[in-house]
């Protein structure tokens, strides 16, 4: 366990809001029920339509297994400390958001990798894509996002975990690593170099993947024909609006964490910090279920029998 006098971290991104509290709280519940209720839709759709349990479709289901997992591991914690006034959280609470909320951002990137590859193979290699990319593959590749991320912030934990702590405020609405960090006094040199690298493994690794699957793409799209350039334009786009946004937002909050950014209003630092965390998986699955005609259809499909069920005919 840390090595510390402190049993708690207190969170110092709260300021005293009185009875606008309740406002705030209802906000975010209805936030997290909505992201809740949409992912759990898409993945139950998935899982229960056969014509669906392909390999674009499962890594679909593992992102936004991903969503619901990232969404648990903020919402929670966010809506106790809303309604509470004090702001703590217990040493092992604080890092064990820290590792849900990492391994999400982790798990986000390299999902969003492989479906890259998986559109490169399906675009650029139509006549092989069957054979490169069976069901057997996509699994093992799901598996294998979710394995690296969480080995690679098992790591983080430990060292984390070694440390001694002067300090125990975060400025922050949640648990943030590197502000965890920067508040021991013991040697944190490794940390920062482990950390650093978390960073290069994280977002570079998998940005190496789509970046070329995506230029492959392109170059399909502007030699191909106009049908061509439709077809793969409209599938790949969710994904690239999704890497974007995502990415935008876990960019903003590495550099808020390491540089002074006290000439920026708290407001928009806090709406941005939480960017992450809250908008991507209340974008993902509206994004693709209504850009996915496949989805689409299925759940046209779903509300069409339950239609038929409650407005049987006459016989």
């Amino acid at each position: 366990m840390v090595n510390s006098t402190f049993s708690y971290f207190v969170l110092g991104g709260y300021v005293e809001i009185g009875n606008l509290r309740y406002l705030y709280f209802t906000i975010a519940l209805v936030l997290y029920i909505i992201i809740t209720v949409c992912n759990t839709a898409v993945i139950l759709l998935i899982c229960m339509n056969r014509s669906l349990h392909e390999p674009m479709y499962l890594f679909l289901c593992s992102l936004f297994v991903n969503e619901l997992y990232g969404s648990t591991a903020f919402f929670p914690l966010l809506l106790q400390q809303i309604l509470s006034d004090v702001h703590i959280v217990s040493v092992s609470l604080c890092f064990l958001q820290i590792f849900c909320i990492y391994t999400y951002g982790s798990v986000e990137f390299m999902n969003l990798a492989v479906m890259a590859y998986d559109r490169y193979l399906a675009i650029c290699r139509p006549l092989q894509y069957s054979t490169c990319m069976t069901t057997h593959r996509a699994f093992v590749l799901i598996l294998f996002v979710w394995l690296y991320s969480f080995v690679k912030f098992l790591v983080t934990l430990s060292l984390n975990l070694r440390l001694t702590m002067c300090g125990n405020t975060i400025d922050s609405l949640y648990c943030h690593n590197y502000l965890v960090v920067k508040l021991a006094c013991s040697d944190t040199t490794v940390n920062n170099i482990y950390g650093l690298f978390g960073i290069v493994l994280t977002v570079l690794v998998p940005l190496l993947p789509i970046l070329f699957s995506y230029m492959k793409i392109l170059h399909v799209c502007f030699s191909g024909s106009n049908q061509q350039r439709v077809k793969a334009l409209s599938t790949c786009s969710p994904q690239l609006v999704s890497l974007l946004n995502f990415s935008f937002g876990c960019i903003f909050e590495i550099l808020r964490s390491r540089f002074d950014m006290r000439a920026v209003p708290k407001t928009l630092i806090i709406i941005l910090s939480l960017h992450f965390l809250i908008i991507q998986p209340l974008l993902s699955p509206i994004m693709f279920g209504l850009q996915m005609s496949r989805i689409r259809n299925a759940f046209k499909a779903v509300l069409g029998s339950k239609a038929v069920e409650n407005h049987p005919q006459d016989c």
